[in-house]
């Protein structure tokens, strides 16, 4: 039997850009950005308790003396590390390269334990580093110009917010407030 003359044909192109097939690669387990978040949280967190925290976490050998140590040094903030990452807390300390200095400690702790275990503390690190990166190279404004007009008679770009000719500077409107 013949087909019509108006038979379909499917559509190269679809309308729907959104494809069923997952991306090329092994499927991320965690999200980069969450983990930093997580990162940032845990260094304002650690900072403010790790005088009282730091003196019995560094000296626990056991996963019960870690969650001790955040029930007695850390209260307000216990439940956000233990007893869910006290495994995890002990072997961050027991790393070798565990620094010796106050904040890099505080920093090398919170960046460990944002992956909440689900990738190792090392890669977790790389993660921190590679978003911080990110954050730094994002697009920002580096100079902005006026072309302006000047009571002495120059016309054009100024440079640092003045006149090029006179150095007459660009009033914002900002010299009479007061903070």
């Amino acid at each position: 039997m013949r087909k019509g003359k108006g038979s379909t044909k499917t559509a190269l192109i679809s309308l729907d850009r959104f494809s069923d097939k997952r991306a090329r690669g092994r499927p991320p387990r965690v999200r980069r950005s969450e983990i930093r978040g997580r990162a940032d949280n845990y260094r304002f967190i650690l900072g403010q308790v790790w005088d009282r925290l730091s003196a019995r976490l560094l000296q626990a050998t056991t996963d019960h003396e870690v969650i001790d140590a955040f029930l007695e040094g850390a209260t307000p903030y216990a439940q956000e590390f233990v007893p869910s990452l006290a495994n995890l807390i002990l072997r961050v300390l027991r790393d070798p390269k565990f620094p010796k200095r106050r904040e890099a400690q505080i920093n090398f702790c919170a960046d460990s334990l944002a992956a909440l275990g689900y990738v190792a503390p090392r890669s977790s690190r790389d993660i921190c580093q590679e978003e911080r990166k990110k954050e730094e190279r994002k697009h920002r404004i580096l100079r902005f110009e006026f072309f302006i007009e000047c009571s002495c008679g120059f016309k054009g770009r100024s440079q640092d917010h003045a006149c090029r000719k006179c150095g007459a500077e660009i009033d914002f409107g900002f010299s009479g407030l007061r903070c």
